[in-house]
């Protein structure tokens, strides 16, 4: 059967219009079934908090249930593998976060290149560190502590839960910028260097707020200054160390990443409900009682901070000479 020309080419047109057409669909149609958010680290720890609080959010509001999947080993690289590996379709999510960007330097092979492999949806939320010490330090601010190291230097053990954890890799941004002579000893759990650092067998840690708040208000750890670049609501009195050392800035941050090629229909609808959930009273409210700071952005704006923060942290990696335990 013969077909006139301007009967075949509209035909033509509508079948190339098809794929587009069907994807939007399919795509307005998400999630249609169970979404798995990988969480790369065990259970209980601050990954797993901030994943279920919005796999809770994101359930309630899109209909479908968000199911928690922790993955842990590698310092989060099996985890953020398998969300590599996983097929494109919104259907496997990765809590991504700042081990993420240490990871990418401090690993010599990894067998997935995150900026390239992982497409950014949205920020959520960022954790400043307390610089904390044993009161068996005399320094009582900042300063006094910088000159005091610098008097002292190798004589002040600064401890961390392991090579390029955040505590580590913000205490070597210290020594950087400080020019101090600290030496770090690495442990295997934060439970492990709060035992150790109460008792003095090492003098200072950069801890979350969430590990160390409590011992600071109990008189137990003397906190010198935190580690974002303006003071928190919770120690209006404790300065910024930047206040000190202008530029120096490092936190934990975690946000939300999907395998590359996945539909940007699908990535903008995730963006518009998780910068939802982080707007909510309720969730900012729990944010901000787990010691956090509520983040929200375009999916390109959560590009860029993984951009900058791996470049920052490569640096700090390679300049610290710092090695897997």
């Amino acid at each position: 059967m013969k077909l006139p020309r301007r009967n075949f080419l509209h035909l033509a047109a509508g079948a190339a219009a098809l794929p587009a057409v069907s994807h939007f669909a399919w795509a307005q149609a998400y999630p249609a079934r169970p979404v798995r958010l990988i969480a790369p680290f065990a259970p209980a720890g601050s990954t797993d908090i901030i994943a279920r609080l919005m796999g809770q959010w994101l359930s309630e509001r899109l209909g479908q249930q968000f199911v928690i999947d922790n993955r842990p080993g590698g310092g989060g690289n099996i985890g953020t593998e398998a969300v590599v590996r996983a097929s494109p379709d919104g259907y496997t999510l990765l809590m991504i976060g700042s081990y993420n960007a240490v990871n990418a330097t401090l690993y010599d092979k990894l067998n997935f290149d995150l900026i390239r492999d992982i497409a950014p949806v949205a920020p959520i939320v960022r954790f400043p560190n307390i610089m904390v010490v044993n009161p068996s330090i005399p320094s009582k601010t900042l300063p006094e502590f910088i000159a005091y190291a610098k008097t002292n230097p190798g004589k002040i053990n600064m401890a961390s839960p392991g090579s390029g954890s955040t505590p580590h890799v913000t205490g070597e941004l210290f020594k950087a910028m400080t020019g101090t002579n600290l030496v770090h000893v690495p442990y295997r759990s934060v439970a492990a260097v709060m035992t150790d650092l109460l008792s003095g067998q090492v003098q200072l840690y950069f801890g979350t707020t969430a590990s160390s708040l409590e011992y600071v208000r109990a008189g137990k750890l003397r906190a010198l200054a935190v580690t974002i670049e303006r003071r928190l609501d919770a120690l209006p009195d404790i300065p910024a160390v930047a206040e000190f050392v202008p530029g120096y800035e490092a936190s934990a941050w975690f946000g939300v990443g999907t395998p590359r090629n996945t539909p940007v229909q699908i990535i903008d609808k995730l963006n518009k409900e998780i910068n939802a959930g982080v707007a909510d009273p309720k969730m900012k409210a729990r944010l901000t009682d787990l010691g956090g700071i509520a983040l929200r952005g375009s999916p390109s704006d959560f590009g860029k901070l993984i951009v900058e923060e791996t470049e920052k942290w490569g640096k700090v990696v390679k300049l610290s000479g710092a090695k897997l335990d």
